[in-house]
């Protein structure tokens, strides 16, 4: 939540497809609506790099000239290190009022948020307790229509930058990708089961060696009205509040029995 103190919310903007995708120029468009808005975001595509961070190679920065008006950092590195070089090196000892992640070209909703660098980013972030939403768009074409997209982005934004993300820090918001008035407005939800059965497509390269290429299909493991997947299906924007903490819970204490064999 921002105090009325701060006129000029800080709002860091990164993603996971890189500077130059539609996504992240809708997000920085809506950003700078609310506030001072500073991107810093991969120097190439990211795309399923989930939490991962760069620790055998060092990490590049460089300034560009990609939005008018609008401080912006390549990084070479995943989306999680463009969040911990902005917290650690461009905003060194700024407050971040919120950190948005996207707008990702293709769906992250149910198990698919544990592979995704546009979440993961946005996690890292919330891990600081920052106030952070990761978007995405369920249309994987470079040609994508972001404007309906906008228009939700918006109203979470304002939400959020008004009054934070009670008992959370972050958002995983999926919005289908229909025209706005087929879109039946936002459903608050949980994570939806899921998985995916993977296949491999075994070829070999040009000097004979064998490669794999992996495809596979996501299946919905219930049909439950209260899940992000419904939601999405039926034309709702899908928020889910997240966290990193990946505790069952309900299951500590049937571990219990095993303190007393130690």
């Amino acid at each position: 939540m921002i105090s009325k103190n701060h006129m000029k919310p800080l709002i860091l903007v990164t993603n996971d497809d890189g500077m130059f995708a539609p996504g992240i120029k809708a997000l920085v468009e809506v950003a700078a609506e609310f506030g001072e808005v500073v991107v810093v975001a991969p120097d190439s595509p990211q795309s399923g790099q989930g939490h991962a961070i760069t620790l055998k190679d060092p990490l590049r920065l460089n300034k560009v000239d990609v939005f008018d008006g609008i401080e912006a950092y390549e990084c070479s590195g995943t989306p999680a290190d463009c969040v911990k070089l902005a917290k650690g090196v461009v905003l060194k000892e700024r407050k971040i009022d919120l950190c948005v992640s996207g707008i990702n070209h293709g769906g992250n909703a149910s198990i698919n948020i544990l592979y995704s660098g546009t979440m993961s980013a946005a996690m890292e972030a919330a891990i600081d307790d920052i106030n952070s939403i990761g978007f995405s768009l369920l249309d994987f074409s470079f040609e994508a229509d972001f404007e309906p997209a906008k228009h939700f982005v918006r109203i979470l934004m304002k939400d959020v930058l008004d009054n934070g993300i009670p008992e959370c820090r972050l958002l995983n918001v999926n919005i289908p990708a229909v025209p706005l008035d087929k879109i039946k407005g936002i459903k608050a939800c949980r994570q939806s089961e899921g998985n995916w059965t993977e296949s491999f497509i075994e070829s070999k390269d040009p000097r004979g060696q064998k490669y794999y290429w992996m495809t596979g299909d996501f299946l919905k493991e219930e049909n439950a009205t209260d899940t992000d997947m419904w939601a999405l299906d039926n034309h709702y924007v899908s928020v889910v509040p997240s966290m990193h903490d990946l505790t069952k819970h309900s299951s500590v204490n049937h571990l219990k029995h095993l303190e007393e064999k130690s």
